[in-house]
């Protein structure tokens, strides 16, 4: 899918790589960029169209979708990510709060969405995954957990969709410079780096782009003896 007159909705589009995002469909030729934000008064970028959109409440998805039926590419940019083990205090809590975010989130953003898309010729949905979707240490366990149901969404969603010929992407990436991954020393990619090749997979018509070197060393070990999600970390 091509970027150039095309009418995009982001998810989480105020900050980080949602603003990244947002930035990039403009300079690649965007008709219109839709950028939902529980607050839109904090949507601050020029030339994109603030969209009240609190993922986690269907009202606000229903009256999106309503409202934006021009809508070719729906990007589930939006997440959360709390710290946390399986068998830390408060652990089924935080699954709770992340499940509705990274995984309820572009379900109902999906199924809103996807009649919208139809309408347009078929579209694009891109789904913002990790390399925790298939790797993470005991400190981002139920983080990976929400993200590994969110990889299955994607994959699920792909067959579904391609009937209707939409294109579905699903973008892996270790550690990003934003304001989630602040505080946590470890190498990070830049949002705008992430974006780029994103955007290239995308209108290159790819289905999953490993967007980090991280990402593709963790997906050749998934088929190593013994796999790498077997490896303590």
């Amino acid at each position: 899918m091509k970027l150039d007159n095309a009418t995009v909705l982001i998810t989480g589009a105020n900050r980080g790589l949602g603003l990244a995002f947002a930035r990039h469909a403009l300079l690649r030729g965007a008709r219109r960029v839709l950028a939902g934000a529980r607050d839109p008064h904090s949507v601050t970028l020029p030339g994109v169209e603030p969209v009240r959109l609190d993922v986690t409440r269907a009202e606000d998805v229903a009256a999106a979708a309503q409202r934006h039926g021009d809508v070719t590419l729906l990007i589930n940019n939006a997440g959360v990510a709390e710290l946390g083990a399986f068998l830390a205090e408060g652990s089924e809590a935080s699954a709770r709060r992340q499940m509705e975010v990274n995984y309820f989130g572009p379900l109902r953003l999906s199924r809103a969405f996807a009649p919208v898309l139809a309408a347009q010729g078929g579209g694009a949905l891109l789904n913002v995954l990790s390399v925790a979707s298939w790797v993470h240490s005991m400190e981002l366990g139920v983080y990976g957990a929400t993200k590994a149901a969110a990889w299955a969404l994607t994959n699920g969603l792909r067959h579904e969709l391609r009937p209707q010929g939409t294109q579905v992407l699903a973008l892996h990436m270790g550690f990003v410079d934003t304001d989630m991954t602040r505080g946590i020393e470890v190498p990070k990619s830049s949002a705008d780096d992430i974006v780029r090749r994103a955007f290239d997979a995308l209108e290159g018509g790819a289905e999953e782009v490993l967007a980090d070197e991280l990402t593709r060393a963790v997906k050749q070990g998934l088929s190593a003896e013994p796999g790498i999600y077997l490896q303590p970390r």
